[in-house]
């Protein structure tokens, strides 16, 4: 009987050296019930113990992606003398001190859809001293100089496909920097429950998890759209929230229910960024000097590696 335990136990230590498929996967099930059984009863060993001992149970914190990262050289502390330095003296730095005031120009793809004219519409109502222009065939690289002419801060390309908007692209005028973002997930206020539309008050800009020096391009680039004054009393806020590199757009308003409570009421729209390109100056596809750019299969070797 020992030999016989003991080969069984030999069998399960080298589950790959079994011949048989059917055989080799209820070995595998096999260790996994054990191994989820084994981490029960520890998990109920250290709850008595701490029981017993008059202390709470040690609270487990859950394995995610999140702090699972892989380490990022880039990654950067806000309070680093450099970097504040170097964010004194972005093209942006203008806009997020105050000096300058943004105004932004929002036009669309050729021949737009009735879905992203109604998108381009809230985006407007976003972002305050915003103009909606629809481009009649007119090149890129012709309306760029034509907004700096006209002193644009920004221009924002929204593009579609198969009558749904799937990109936008920010230019920073008149020296850049250029993102483009695939565009996904978009969500109307209309479509958005309980959203009862929004006032014309400044909004407050929140920006979440862009930590790494990619990351601080895109989250000033982004937040310059906006003016650095907001007029709080219109109590509205509007989120870039940065998660496995996927930027989520949330906009909503502060209700006070007493003196010690508040709530969030959702305005809407909601939609999803994800970064393809950093280019250094305005948009130039053919001559632009890309600061970076996804390559899907060189970059994503890790589900863990994230870049913003």
């Amino acid at each position: 009987m020992a030999s016989t335990s003991s080969s069984s136990d030999a069998v399960f230590n080298i589950p790959m050296k079994i011949k048989n498929k059917q055989r080799r996967t209820e070995v595998f099930r096999e260790m996994k019930r054990k191994k989820r059984k084994a981490k029960l009863e520890e998990k109920k060993r250290k709850m008595q113990e701490a029981k017993e001992k008059g202390e709470k149970a040690p609270k487990q914190t859950p394995k995610t992606l999140e702090n699972m990262r892989v380490y990022d050289e880039t990654m950067v502390n806000p309070n680093d003398e450099e970097v504040m330095a170097d964010e004194a003296t972005d093209e942006t730095a203008p806009f997020h001190t105050g000096q300058s005031e943004p105004k932004i120009l929002i036009t669309t793809s050729d021949r737009p859809s009735s879905r992203t004219n109604k998108f381009c519409k809230e985006l407007k109502k976003i972002i305050p001293n915003s103009t909606l222009v629809y481009r009649r065939g007119l090149d890129l690289k012709k309306v760029i100089p034509q907004a700096i002419a006209r002193d644009f801060t920004d221009v924002i390309v929204v593009n579609e496909n198969m009558k749904t908007p799937n990109g936008m692209l920010v230019s920073h005028l008149p020296n850049g920097p250029t993102a483009h973002f695939k565009l996904t997930n978009v969500k109307l206020s209309t479509e958005v429950k309980g959203s009862d539309g929004m006032t014309e008050h400044r909004p407050e800009v929140i920006l979440n998890n862009f930590n790494t020096r990619l990351g601080h391009s895109v989250g000033r680039l982004l937040a310059c759209l906006f003016n650095a004054d907001p007029n709080y009393s219109g109590r509205r806020v509007v989120t870039f929230h940065n998660q496995r590199d996927f930027i989520f757009f949330r906009q909503h308003r502060y209700e006070f229910k007493s003196g010690t409570k508040v709530a969030l009421k959702e305005l809407g729209p909601r939609f999803t960024l994800k970064l393809r390109s950093l280019q250094k100056g305005t948009f130039d596809s053919k001559f632009g000097d890309y600061e970076w750019i996804h390559k899907r299969h060189e970059m994503e070797t890790s589900r863990r590696k994230f870049f913003l």
